[in-house]
């Protein structure tokens, strides 16, 4: 990539890289113009100041435009969010991931239930050789799931 390119996305990025920048373009994706209110209210939880500025930025990058019925995106900020709907695909792939790798940690929970069902929990623990290895197995996934170091720090 050449060094004007280079600075070109720097400065793409640098834009979108704005607080709600993103979110204001993504608002506008369907095609129909929106006030500033509407606008306000499809961003969720942006101020009223927030979104002044951030609509000047945008239209001053030629990216987002004002009409009688509102806001809407120019040629160029459709261009840019047909390049950026994969997003929305892959959004989707990459959630389906994270909810995997929350489920991951919940295997040795299933583990922990059967070392009881074998025998009584309150038994391996009194017990002195046959209730430590029983105590053993549930104290070794309590570790790697996050919420119980925290609880048996404090």
């Amino acid at each position: 990539m050449s060094t004007k390119e280079n600075a070109a996305v720097s400065q793409l990025l640098a834009l979108l890289e704005a607080r709600y920048a993103l979110r204001v373009l993504w608002a506008l994706r369907d095609g129909h113009a929106q006030t500033f209110r509407l606008l306000q209210d499809s961003v969720g939880s942006i101020t009223p100041n927030t979104l002044n500025t951030r609509i000047k930025e945008l239209r001053e990058a030629g990216l987002v435009s004002h009409g009688g019925d509102g806001y809407s995106l120019t040629v160029s900020g459709q261009d840019l969010l047909k390049r950026l709907s994969d997003l929305q695909a892959f959004a989707g792939k990459w959630q389906l991931g994270q909810v995997k790798k929350a489920a991951a940690p919940a295997a040795p929970t299933p583990a922990v239930p059967s070392s009881p069902s074998s025998s009584s929990p309150s038994a391996p623990p009194s017990s002195s050789s046959p209730g430590a290895p029983p105590s053993a197995p549930p104290a070794a996934p309590s570790p790697p799931s996050s919420v119980p170091p925290l609880d048996t720090g404090n």
